[in-house]
C-alpha cells in the first residue's frame, strides 16, 4: 500500500508540475497575442494611411505629368526634415535590421520621417518602392511599443520583428510572406522562431485591416503556363542564373550610387537636388513615365507579356539615381519590376511563356538580392497562386545559390554558408572563394 501511495503521490506532483508549466506557456502566448494583436491595428492603421497617400499622389502624379519638374525642390525637403529632426547619416532599413540583431534604438520619430519623405519622393516622379519604407515604419512602431510596455531588449527586437511584418502585409497585401521576411532577412541561415506567433498574428490582422480600408492585395494572372518539361526546366535554370547575375548587379548599382553622389557632392541639399534634376533628365530623354515611381502598371504589363527591351536596364538606372541622391522609397518593387521586365523579355527570346518568366524573374531577382529563398516562396503564391508551383522551385533556389552573398542590406548577416554547412558569420556583401571552393582537404 505504501509503495502505491508514493506511487500516487509522485504522478500527482509530476501532474501538478505539467500542469503549471503548461500554464506559464499559455500565459506567454496569450501575451504574444495581445501584443501582436495591438501591434497588427496599431502598425496596420499607420501602414494603411501610408498606402492610401502613395495611391493618391501617383494617381495626382498620373494626372499632372508636371510634376515632375518639382522633384529637386521636393529633395530640398527631404533632407530639410531629416536635419530638422537631428538625422545627418540616415541608415533606414539597414538600422532596423542591426537593432534586431545587436542593442540598438529605432527611433519613433523614423516612421513619421519615412512616410512624409517616401509621399513626396512619389509624388514628384522619383523612381522608388513602398516596401522597404515600411519595414522602416513597422519596426519603427514596434520598437516605440515595446518602449511603451517596458517589454526588456530582447522582446523589443520580437516587437520590431512584428512591426516589420505588420506593415509589409498592409502595404502589399501578402500575410504569410511578411511573417516570414521579418523573421528571414535578418540573419541568413537561422530563423527566429521566437517570433513566430507574433508575427503571424500581426501580419494578419494588419491586412485585413487594410483590406477592410480599401488596400487591395497586389496580385497577378500568369497567362500561360506551360507543362514542365526537360527543356523548359533546363530554360528555367538559365532564367535563374541570369536573374543571380541581374540582382547583382541590381544591388552594385544601388550601392555604388550612394557612395558616387557622397564622393563627388558632400552637401545633402546640393546632392538630391542633382539626383532630382538627373531623374527629369532622364525622363525627358526616355519620354515615358513609366520608369517614376514604383511601376507596378508595368510589372502588369510584363506578366501579361509586354515589355521594352531595355526597361529592366533603365529602372536600375532611374533606381540608382533616385535612391543614391537620397530620396526615400523601397527597393523591393523596383527589383520586382526589373525582374518582371527582364523575364518577359527572356521568355520572349527563348520561346517559352513570357507571362510564366515574367512571374519567375521577379522571384528569382527578389530572391537573390534579399537573400530569402523561404519568403520569396511565400510571395510568389501569394501574387501569383500555386499553378506555377515547379518553376518556382527551380528557379527561387538557383537564384538563392548563384547570387552569392551580394545583398540589399549591409547589415544582413549571412550566418551559414550558401554552398557548404559551415558557419560563415558575414555580412552581405562580403564574398570569399574560400567559401564557394574548398580546399584540397575538403574543409
Amino acid at each position: 500500500m505504501n509503495g502505491i501511495k508514493d506511487s500516487l503521490k509522485e504522478i500527482i506532483s509530476k501532474a501538478d508540475h505539467m500542469a503549471r508549466h503548461m500554464a506559464k506557456k499559455v500565459v506567454a502566448c496569450l501575451k504574444w497575442i495581445g501584443l501582436a494583436l495591438l501591434t497588427g491595428v496599431a502598425v496596420g492603421a499607420f501602414s494603411t494611411a501610408f498606402a492610401w497617400c502613395l495611391l493618391h499622389v501617383t494617381s495626382l502624379r498620373g494626372m499632372f505629368p508636371w510634376l515632375l519638374f518639382f522633384l529637386p525642390l521636393g529633395g530640398l525637403v527631404i533632407v530639410f526634415l531629416y536635419r530638422s529632426a537631428g538625422v545627418k547619416k540616415d541608415l533606414g532599413t539597414n538600422l532596423v535590421i542591426s537593432s534586431i540583431r545587436e542593442k540598438g534604438i529605432v527611433p519613433g520619430l523614423m516612421s513619421v520621417l519615412i512616410f512624409a519623405s517616401t509621399v513626396i519622393t512619389h509624388l514628384f516622379g522619383g523612381s522608388a518602392g513602398r516596401e522597404g519604407a515600411a519595414l522602416q515604419i513597422g519596426g519603427s512602431l514596434g520598437h516605440l511599443l515595446g518602449r511603451g510596455f517596458r517589454l526588456d531588449e530582447r522582446h523589443k527586437k520580437v516587437m520590431i520583428m512584428c512591426g516589420m511584418s505588420a506593415a509589409f502585409s498592409a502595404v502589399f497585401g501578402t500575410p504569410m510572406a511578411a511573417a516570414v521576411f521579418s523573421m528571414e532577412v535578418i540573419s541568413v541561415g537561422i530563423m527566429h522562431y521566437s517570433a513566430l506567433v507574433p508575427c503571424m498574428f500581426s501580419s494578419l490582422i494588419a491586412s485585413r485591416f487594410a483590406a477592410r480600408m480599401g488596400i487591395a492585395p497586389a496580385s497577378f494572372d500568369i497567362m500561360n503556363i506551360p507543362e514542365l518539361s526537360v527543356g523548359g526546366g533546363l530554360k528555367m535554370c538559365l532564367l535563374a542564373l541570369c536573374c543571380a547575375g541581374l540582382s547583382i548587379v541590381l544591388c552594385s548599382a544601388l550601392h555604388k550610387s550612394s557612395e558616387l553622389y557622397q564622393k563627388f557632392i558632400k552637401n545633402p541639399y546640393i546632392r538630391i537636388f542633382v539626383g532630382g534634376c538627373l531623374v527629369i533628365l532622364l525622363t525627358v530623354i526616355c519620354q515615358t513615365g513609366d520608369y517614376n515611381g514604383a511601376g507596378t502598371e508595368v510589372i502588369a504589363r510584363a506578366v501579361q507579356g509586354e515589355v521594352v527591351p531595355a526597361a529592366f536596364i533603365l529602372k536600375i538606372l532611374f533606381t540608382a539615381v533616385t535612391l543614391g541622391a537620397g530620396f526615400k522609397g523601397g527597393e523591393i518593387v523596383p527589383t520586382f519590376f526589373v525582374g518582371a521586365t527582364f523575364g518577359c523579355l527572356f521568355g520572349q527570346i527563348m520561346g517559352i511563356s513570357p507571362s510564366l518568366c515574367a512571374a519567375a524573374g521577379m522571384a528569382a531577382t527578389f530572391c537573390g538580392v534579399t537573400n530569402c529563398p523561404l519568403t520569396t516562396l511565400l510571395i510568389s503564391f501569394e501574387l501569383f497562386g500555386f499553378s506555377a508551383v515547379p518553376y518556382f522551385m527551380i528557379v527561387i533556389p538557383l537564384s538563392y545559390l548563384l547570387s552569392g552573398y551580394k545583398g540589399l542590406y549591409h547589415d544582413q548577416i549571412i550566418v551559414y554558408s550558401k554552398y557548404r554547412p559551415q558557419f560563415i558569420n558575414r555580412r552581405s556583401g562580403d564574398e570569399s572563394e574560400d567559401d564557394i571552393v574548398p580546399d584540397e582537404e575538403g574543409k
